[in-house]
């Protein structure tokens, strides 16, 4: 079923470590029409999973999320990639570890970099992480879409070890602290 829009959509690129985790995450938020999980901030032309694994073509694990800024605005999109992720690791989300799982905003317009920019201004000034934020904004060039198994991933891998000890638990977070702004339950 197809979510209704306002009409105009945005996308806005993401990387917080393993895009199972941040497509999961997205996935359940009001205002998200699409999430998918791909590579971008490499040189790399069309990486392959196995590729990025390697940590030599510059890309990191993303996602593309569509949203309507009318129900979602970007700024909403900002504060729950930040509260998902630990924005203050360098090239490291929890056991994962390389650039491909680096914190990155890949941004589409100067609206989007402005905003980015605010948002981790405020996270300083507040000292909300205790640690210095080092979550990269660079322009998008390119977003090349992962394989398709990747694709919801945690939806049709809810068993699976990975999905278990670390998505599971981080769902369990976001719903709590996000409780208003999730989808209604299908």
């Amino acid at each position: 079923m197809a979510t209704p829009t306002s009409g105009k959509l945005e996308r806005a690129t993401l990387g917080g470590g393993c895009f199972w985790c941040t497509e999961a995450v997205f996935r359940a938020v009001r205002g998200v029409v699409d999430v998918i999980p791909g590579y971008a901030g490499g040189a790399t032309e069309n990486p392959s999973y196995e590729d990025v694994c390697t940590g030599e073509t510059g890309h990191a694990e993303v996602i593309q999320v569509t949203f309507d800024p009318a129900v979602l605005p970007y700024r909403d999109v900002l504060e729950i990639f930040f509260a998902t992720h630990d924005p203050t690791t360098m090239n490291r989300q929890g056991g994962d570890v390389g650039t491909q799982y680096r914190s990155v905003i890949l941004y589409a317009s100067p609206s989007q970099l402005a905003t980015a920019q605010e948002v981790i201004a405020e996270m300083k000034g507040e000292q909300k992480w205790g640690h210095r934020v080092v979550t990269e904004l660079v322009p998008l060039a390119k977003f090349y879409p992962a394989e398709e198994y990747h694709h919801d991933y945690f939806r049709k891998n809810p068993d699976r070890g990975y999905c278990q000890a670390v998505i599971s638990p981080k769902m369990t977070k976001f719903r709590a602290k996000f409780a208003e702004r999730l989808k209604p339950a299908m």
